[in-house]
């Protein structure tokens, strides 16, 4: 499946976020992140939902956490402000 948003492309099938049709890299577990967050674009989507989806339940530290969160927000280019 393919979700484009602005100038990118989420491609879930080849595993690739594209902007401009060029490849942006992503590590797995982000790319895992930018897929569920795409697919519940919908509605708020909790920390908790988070690490239950992509780290599968374990325990987490609040610096991977962020981490992950801010590699995928860099990747689809959101500064955050």
């Amino acid at each position: 499946m393919q979700f484009t948003f602005d100038n990118q492309t989420l491609d879930t099938e080849r595993r690739e976020l594209l902007r401009d049709g060029a490849p942006i890299p992503v590590q797995p577990q982000v790319f895992d992140l930018l897929v569920y967050l795409v697919q519940n674009r919908g509605r708020v989507v909790s920390k908790e939902d988070l690490i239950g989806q992509v780290w599968d339940g374990r325990t987490v530290s609040d610096s991977t956490f962020t981490s992950r969160v801010n590699a995928a927000r860099t990747a689809v280019g959101d500064s955050g402000r």
